[in-house]
């Protein structure tokens, strides 16, 4: 596993780090959520999706579905990043967005990272 890409992206407070991984294997994606909870302790999420050319997988972290994991995933699927994994955490700032907004801020802290 190695990170390419990262981002910082901030909104009412709450703050988004995007980290675009190239992955070998399914099993790195838990090896890489392990290091990023460890290194965001405080994080309230930690969406993520992953691709590969015969296997996808993504997941909203308690965030409203479809808000977060499946934005992700569509930016690795347009982008075509087969063998990439891209992680959002998240720091609640105090003032919800609402689901829009969090698609929103997902899906530019994740963009934001594979630009880099």
């Amino acid at each position: 596993m190695q990170l390419i890409g990262s981002s910082f992206y901030e909104i009412k407070k709450s703050k988004f780090y995007g980290y675009l991984y190239e992955i070998s294997d399914v099993t790195e994606v838990k090896e890489i959520l392990q290091t990023l909870r460890a290194q965001h302790k405080r994080a309230n999420h930690i969406p993520y999706a992953y691709l590969f050319s015969n296997t996808a997988g993504k997941s909203d972290d308690k965030e409203p579905s479809n808000t977060a994991g499946t934005p992700l995933y569509r930016i690795l699927e347009s982008e075509q990043l087969s063998h990439h994994a891209l992680f959002v955490v998240r720091y609640f700032g105090g003032t919800k967005l609402g689901a829009g907004g969090l698609l929103r801020s997902y899906v530019t802290a994740g963009k934001m990272a594979i630009k880099k």
